[in-house]
C-alpha cells in the first residue's frame, strides 16, 4: 500500500472515516500539536506496544512523525511484525499542518 498524503488524510477525516493513526513522535512533540484521533506511541516504545496493536494487523494503519523519517522506520518495523497495510504520512505532521 502506498503512503498517504496530508490532503487525502484530511479528506478522509472530514468524511468521518474512523482511522487508525499512530503518532511516533515523542510525548513532548505530541503535546505541541496532534492529529485528531491519533494515538501517541513514540518510535522507541513501539516494540513494547505490539500486543495492544495486534487487532490492527489487517487494518489500515497510518503512521506519522514530524517530517516522515521516524514514521518510515515505524512502517518498516510494523511490516516486519506482520502488519499488512501500514501507510506513512508523506511529509509528516509538518506537512499536515500546512495543508
Amino acid at each position: 500500500m502506498s503512503d498517504i498524503t496530508p490532503a487525502e488524510l484530511k479528506q478522509r477525516q472530514q468524511a468521518g472515516e474512523e482511522l487508525n493513526i499512530i503518532d511516533v513522535r515523542e510525548p513532548w512533540e505530541n503535546a505541541e500539536g496532534r492529529i485528531e484521533g491519533s494515538q501517541n506511541i513514540p518510535l522507541g516504545a513501539l516494540p513494547t506496544k505490539l500486543d495492544e496493536l495486534e487487532e490492527l494487523k489487517d487494518q489500515e494503519v497510518i503512521v506519522h512523525c514530524k517530517g516522515g523519517g521516524r514514521s518510515a522506520s515505524a512502517k518498516a518495523f510494523l511490516a516486519q511484525q506482520g502488519f499488512t497495510n501500514v501507510r506513512n504520512l508523506i511529509g509528516g505532521f509538518s506537512a499536515y499542518q500546512q495543508s
